[in-house]
This record gives C-alpha cells, sequence and structure tokens, in this order.
C-alpha cells in the first residue's frame, strides 16, 4: 500500500506541478500585459466564480460522493451493474449542470452584484465582469463533466489524465492574452474567452482513456436510481465540507470589492503562490488517499484506513511547514521576480506580499483539510465536516470584519487561513474522539524533527535574505537569488531531518 500510495501521489503532484508552473507563466502574462487597475479587477471577479466551481469540482469535492459509492460497486464485482450507474449519473449530472449554467449566465448581473457590490459604484466595470461572467459560465457544465470522467478514473487507478487536464485551461488562456487580447476591443475579454475554449478542450481530453476503461458514458437519466439519489443527495454537502477555503476566498473579494482599487488582484496574485504547494502536494495528497480510504472502509479494515490517514498527515506536515515558511520570509522576493513587469509595480509587490504573507499562515491548515475530510467522506459521512466547516466559514466572516479595518485587504486573507486552521483542528479532534484515527508510535518525534528543521530553516533565511533592495536589480538577478534562497532554505531544513534522526521508512505507511 505504501508504494501505491507514493506512487499515485507521485503522478498527480508531478502533474500538478507542471500545471502549475503554466499557471505563474499564465499570470506573468497578465500582470505583464494587463497590470492591475479596474479591468483586471473586473475579470478577477468574473473569473472568481467559474474558477471556484473549477476547484469544487477537478479538486475532489465531487470525488467525495462520488468515488466512495463507485468502490462499493468494485467491491461488489458488478462491472454490469457499475456501467449502468456511471451512464445514469453522466445523464442526470449533465441535464441539471446544463440547467445550472442557463440560469448563472442569465444571473450574471445579480451575481456580480453579489460577489463585488462594489463595483456597483463603477458602472464600466460592473458591466465588463457581467460580460465575462456570461462567458465564462459554460465552463461550469465542462468542468463538471470533467470531474466526473476523472473520478471514474482514479477510482480505477488512472490518475495521470485528470491530473494533467487543468494544464489545458493555463493554454487556452496563455495564447488568448498573446494571440487574442491584440484583436478585441476591450482585451481583457480575450481571458474569458480562453477560459471558454479550455473547458471545451479539457472535456474532450478524457474522452480516449474513457474508452479504453471500456467506460464511456451513454448518459442516461437516472433521477430514481437509488444510487444516483444517494449521490445527488450526499453532493452538496461533500461539496461544501471541502471547499471552505474556496468559500471564504471568494468573501474576500467580496469584501475587497469595497476597498481601493487593486484590492482584488493583490488577493488573486498572493492566492495564485500560496496555491502553488496547496495544489501540488494538498491535491495529490486529497486525490492519492480517497480512493484507498474508500477502499479500506468497503473491505472492513479499520487499521489500514487509519494508517493511510497517518502517513497524509505525515506528509502534509513535513512538506508544509518549510513551504509556509519559505512564502512568508521569501514573500516580496517571489512576488518581485514572478510579477514585478511594466504594469504591476513596486507598491503592486508590497501590498500582494502583505496578503500572501496572511494566506501563507494557514497553508498547513489547507493541507491538513485536503486528508482530513476523506477520513470522513470515504465513510459516506458529510454532516461532520459540513457542520465544523460551518463553524470555520462563520469564524472567518467574523474576522474579516474586525480584521479588514487595522489589515485592509491583508486583513481578509489573515481571517480566511485562521478559519482554515480551526477546521483542521475541529476535523483531526474528531477523528480522534471516534477512534478512527490513531496516530502511531514516534508520531510525537516526528513532530518534533520537522519543528528543529523548521526553525533552522527559519533561522537561515531571516539572517540571510535581504529583499530592501529587490525592486531595484534586474529579472535574471531576481530568478537567480530567489533559487539560491530557495535552495540554502531546503538544504538547512534537509539536513536538519537527517541529523536529528528522520529515515525514509518513516514516512512508509505505518512508519515507526
Amino acid at each position: 500500500m505504501s508504494r501505491q500510495l507514493f506512487k499515485s501521489t507521485a503522478i498527480v503532484g508531478i502533474m500538478t506541478l507542471i500545471s502549475r508552473l503554466l499557471g505563474f507563466v499564465r499570470d506573468m502574462l497578465i500582470a505583464r500585459i494587463f497590470g492591475v487597475d479596474l479591468a483586471t479587477d473586473a475579470f478577477f471577479v468574473a473569473f472568481k466564480l467559474p474558477n471556484f466551481l473549477r476547484r469544487l469540482f477537478t479538486d475532489g469535492a465531487f470525488a467525495h460522493a462520488f468515488v466512495p459509492i463507485l468502490a462499493d460497486y468494485k467491491e461488489q464485482g458488478k462491472p454490469a451493474a457499475l456501467k449502468l450507474f456511471v451512464d445514469r449519473t453522466a445523464g442526470s449530472l449533465a441535464l441539471i449542470l446544463a440547467l445550472m449554467t442557463l440560469v448563472g449566465m442569465v444571473a450574471a448581473p445579480v451575481l456580480i452584484l453579489v460577489l463585488a457590490p462594489g463595483f456597483a459604484w463603477q458602472g464600466t466595470q460592473h458591466e465588463l465582469s457581467v460580460l465575462m461572467l456570461q462567458i465564462t459560465f459554460p465552463y461550469l457544465l465542462f468542468i463538471g463533466l470533467v470531474a466526473f470522467a476523472g473520478g471514474i478514473l482514479n477510482a480505477h487507478g488512472k490518475f495521470a489524465v485528470p491530473a494533467l487536464t487543468p494544464v489545458f485551461l493555463n493554454l487556452s488562456m496563455i495564447a488568448a492574452a498573446i494571440w487574442l487580447a491584440p484583436l478585441m476591443a476591450e482585451p481583457i475579454v480575450a481571458l474569458a474567452w480562453g477560459v471558454f475554449g479550455a473547458g471545451v478542450v479539457q472535456l474532450a481530453f478524457q474522452i480516449p482513456a474513457l474508452l479504453r476503461l471500456g467506460l464511456m458514458p451513454r448518459c442516461r437519466l437516472g433521477f430514481a436510481d437509488p444510487s444516483v439519489k444517494q449521490l445527488i443527495k450526499q453532493l452538496l454537502p461533500a461539496i461544501f465540507s471541502v471547499s471552505i477555503t474556496q468559500i471564504n476566498l471568494l468573501l474576500d473579494s467580496l469584501f475587497a470589492s469595497f476597498l481601493t482599487a487593486g484590492s482584488v488582484s493583490w488577493l488573486y496574485y498572493s492566492d495564485r503562490l500560496v496555491e502553488f504547494p496547496l495544489g501540488i502536494l494538498g491535491l495529490a495528497l486529497g486525490t492519492a488517499i480517497l480512493p484507498n480510504l474508500a477502499k479500506n472502509h468497503a473491505a472492513n479494515d479499520p487499521l489500514a484506513f487509519s494508517e493511510a490517514l497517518d502517513w497524509g498527515l505525515r506528509l502534509a506536515l513535513l512538506i508544509g511547514m518549510p513551504a509556509t515558511i519559505g512564502l512568508v520570509l521569501l514573500a516580496e522576493p517571489m512576488l518581485s521576480t514572478l510579477f514585478q513587469y511594466k504594469e504591476f509595480s513596486v507598491q503592486d509587490v508590497h501590498f500582494a506580499a502583505m496578503s500572501l504573507r496572511a494566506y501563507a499562515v494557514g497553508l498547513l491548515g489547507y493541507l491538513l483539510i485536503k486528508v482530513l475530510v476523506p477520513g470522513f467522506t470515504s465513510r459516506l459521512d458529510m454532516k461532520t465536516p459540513v457542520r465544523y466547516g460551518i463553524y470555520a466559514m462563520v469564524t472567518s466572516l467574523a474576522l474579516n470584519a474586525v480584521l479588514i479595518f487595522p489589515l485592509a485587504h491583508a486583513g481578509l486573507a489573515l481571517a480566511t487561513s485562521l478559519g482554515a486552521i480551526i477546521n483542521a483542528g475541529l476535523l483531526l479532534v474528531k477523528l480522534r474522539q471516534l477512534k478512527i484515527y490513531q496516530a502511531r508510535r514516534g508520531s510525537a518525534v516526528f513532530i518534533v524533527r520537522v519543528l528543529l528543521a523548521s526553525a533552522a530553516m527559519s533561522a537561515a533565511l531571516y539572517y540571510w535574505v535581504d529583499a530592501s533592495w529587490w525592486d531595484q536589480w534586474g529579472a535574471t538577478a531576481r530568478m537567480v537569488n530567489l533559487l539560491k534562497w530557495i535552495a540554502v532554505g531546503m538544504a538547512v531544513y534537509a539536513a536538519t531531518l537527517v541529523l536529528t534522526g528522520l529515515r525514509p521508512r518513516h514516512l512508509l505507511v505505518g512508519g515507526r
């Protein structure tokens, strides 16, 4: 099991890394071509909803409701019944998504008013956001079906195609920014068409893999099917339980629309950097561990279930701690290296760095949620993570109202981070109370090793990094020095772990 989990996580992680790197190229181009102004704020608000829905479906939310049911069919050894369930789910889901898409396009003016009420005072900005939301909203239909196909593939151990699929969103938006934008009266609208085109390509990319499995769906309506009913019943709580952070990010944009121009964009760019480690490790862990936990639960193997959770938590802590330190201490160098060109100013770097540090505070919480929520949803328990998610969301909203005054947009980011930490803590305590998860022997020593290595890395970067004259360097010098400091931090962290006794066996499932 250890080898399979590592292999699955590595595959998803590598594919996600490719997507995230292209995402940075995309965002660097957007920053360089369009800068930070009312038009980019309008696009990022319009893109927030389809991007939010993409994260809900493709970052595992749909899988939490779908994969456990699929695992039960596989465990029963009934391929004909499984295929019928897939066909009925495909037809029912396609109809629901199509209706939601139509409603969303018609209601775009109201949605923009809800998402960014501050835009109502800027007539042109509001109208531009509405237009781009109407163009991008059909992405919901495409990406929902992409998530459905990905759930089928992941449940059968095929992780590469679903993990590589997000690459096409970045490629499509890059192409739109370079070639389509110069041809349009309002260049920023080209990005919206890039999102639309990406949905078509991403869905088409799933088809060959489904054909090879013999599970290419034939769409049939199946609302009367008991399994489809169960899926639909569990879908909304499953989406909510794993997407509290994304909902809070959406609310951040709502509050930020009342702040100074550029606030929405600063939050977007800082979130993009936090999404890099979160997407690579968090998505990889959540995607790989869910089918494994569902299989262990279906096979009634509580020991293997607990050991898989323990493995995921160790890996999240091991990588999440240095990632958090790096984002906090290297915030301005990272943002300057990636985005400070032409229209993206030194001031933009400074303000985006404030929210980046605030988002980074919650990175470990975000990662732990990706591991802990499957501990419930794989057992078809949707109520518990939903309840704790509501607690966390209410806490974040209250903190938004308090922190926005002294910290502006950075206060919104900090509120989201604190909500994620609270959510992860509640989930972990409940799993231990129910004795679903029991930490393996040696966990305390493992945590001490990670903390010592983190302290050593923090000290090294704090004393060696001097970014006071960063804006005076050219792009090449920034990149070279940033890579040097990242390498130093990683080397100090790894060396301290080895010197304190960490060995590869400690990272195996059930490792001591």
